[in-house]
């Protein structure tokens, strides 16, 4: 296996997309799965299966072994948990262990999955070179554990010699969302004539899946260590995400339009319900400032130094859309 990639956390969207890309490639490649893990993403793609825990070290140990490349894409991206606790143990510690074991593992490269949440927010498109962030305390334990994590693996590059880079990854979309991620449910609402609603004036920094598993192994080959790349196709309205997955589909758009004031009262509904039920509510104050809190960006850097060039959003959309409508085998 010398010379070849390791996919830690290759079940999910974005590790099942570098995956197969790799594999696609004809590169040798190992996915690192917990023994749990859905294995539906990684169908009919040639890599050798590995069980193992990021809270593992010897298990962590043997999955680099003869490996040059890392790829970390796991996160836990829960905003909404009554208990932040999770966010911390894995965003963060679990990390640590990771990154422990790789600085010992004579790497080329360690490919961190970082977040456009880690950018601060300014009054020109963002660059990775904007300046400290700024919104930790509106964006939650969810934004903050992921500032926490790009810094640890920014210091073990800077400290510890490891070769890491950091993605910044906006809101990715595709085919292969299986679970779906919370952004990818309101397409496939509206794919399916389903999403009756749409909140003016909210939108984000979106890019295709495939699009950022490319960044990814671009970074393995030309990254810079210690840097860190945005990787993001552009910012768009998510009104206009919606109505092109209708029209893709043929679906009936959403009609209602609501106000984004209205959202912190929508936040602070589902708080309430989740303390009198007792368990957690997708639909908090912060859950709701994440779908709207973010400043447009600069990918340029990107496409300078990786060679990176994402595709229409529009294709993306299309894509998604028709992946959730397509008939259930």
């Amino acid at each position: 296996m010398s010379g070849s990639s390791l996919v830690v956390g290759a079940s999910g969207f974005l590790g099942s997309q570098v995956t197969r890309a790799l594999a696609e490639r004809g590169e040798r490649v190992r996915a690192l799965v917990r023994p749990t893990s859905s294995l539906r993403a990684l169908a009919g793609v040639d890599a050798e299966i590995v069980h193992g825990d990021i809270d593992d070290p010897e298990s962590l140990r043997a999955a680099m072994a003869g490996c040059a490349v890392v790829y970390y894409c796991v996160v836990d991206a829960r905003p909404w948990l009554r208990d932040p606790a999770p966010l911390y143990r894995t965003n963060v510690e679990s990390l640590r262990t990771v990154l422990e074991v790789a600085a010992g593992a004579g790497l080329r490269r360690f490919v961190f999955t970082s977040s456009v949440a880690t950018l601060p927010i300014g009054a020109a498109p963002v660059a990775e070179d904007a300046g400290p962030h700024n919104w930790q305390r509106r964006g939650g334990d969810y934004v903050r554990s992921r500032v926490l994590a790009e810094e640890l693996v920014l210091e073990y590059a800077g400290e510890r010699g490891l070769p890491a880079v950091a993605m910044c990854v906006a809101n990715t979309y595709g085919p292969g969302d299986y679970q779906p991620t919370p952004h990818g449910s309101f397409v496939a609402m509206a794919a399916r004539g389903k999403l009756p609603l749409y909140v003016r004036g909210a939108g984000a920094e979106v890019v295709d899946i495939r699009d950022a598993a490319e960044a990814l192994i671009l970074a393995a080959e030309h990254g810079r260590p210690g840097e860190r790349y945005i990787v993001s196709a552009g910012w768009r309205g998510t009104r206009e995400l919606h109505d092109l997955a209708a029209r893709t589909t043929g679906a009936p758009p959403a009609r209602y339009g609501i106000p984004r004031a209205v959202l912190p009262v929508a936040g602070l509904l589902g708080e309430f319900t989740a303390r009198v039920a007792r368990k957690d509510v997708r639909v908090t104050r912060v859950s709701m400032r994440l779908m709207h809190t973010m400043t447009p960006l600069d990918h340029g850097k990107a496409e300078r130094e990786l060679g990176w060039r994402p595709r229409p959003i529009e294709e993306t959309v299309a894509d998604a859309a028709r992946f959730f409508t397509r008939p259930r085998r």
